[in-house]
């Protein structure tokens, strides 16, 4: 596999970036920058009727991003062989830069970075602790076996 020393939360945090900096674009106007609606019932009826939607907006799409980038992580921590310490290095790095960016930068401030933030920090606690808990494997040296005597006619 090719993403192994790749960490996946690097994707929402560019992404994050992105809409914040470059495009200017802003993540949590409830009414205004709804990527989408998810329709919604307001009584269980037969049949539903869906007479309410709920707004998904930039920033919740980009935590969403995130989560499911979570799982992938950490289905690559516990497979055999898991994750090496690179892995770990750059989980943490990525979660420094994060964090680093949400107190230091006011126009990045904002509860998506905060929960990017977050997913980044279970993602190294994660790997670390999978890592901590895996059997490392053992190999003893097996003692040597008789030579056995070259039997011939004499």
């Amino acid at each position: 596999m090719y993403l192994i020393a790749f960490p996946l939360l690097l994707i929402p945090f560019a992404f994050f970036n992105i809409v914040v900096f470059l495009l200017n674009m802003p993540l949590r106007d409830e009414g205004k920058s709804a990527v989408f609606t998810i329709p919604l019932a307001s009584e269980a009826t037969f049949p539903p009727v869906f007479d309410r939607s709920m707004p998904v907006t930039l920033g919740d799409l980009i935590v969403a991003i995130g989560i499911l980038l979570l799982y992938v992580e950490l289905i690559k921590s516990v497979r055999p062989g898991g994750k090496s310490m690179v892995d770990h290095l750059l989980s943490l790095i990525l979660f420094l830069a994060m964090a680093c960016e949400l107190v230091f930068v006011p126009r990045a401030a904002s509860p998506t970075l905060f929960l990017l933030a977050v997913l980044g920090f279970v993602d190294f606690i994660t790997g670390l602790s999978v890592h901590m808990v895996q059997p490392k494997p053992v190999f003893e040296r097996a003692e040597q076996a008789p030579l056995r005597q070259a039997s011939g006619p004499s």
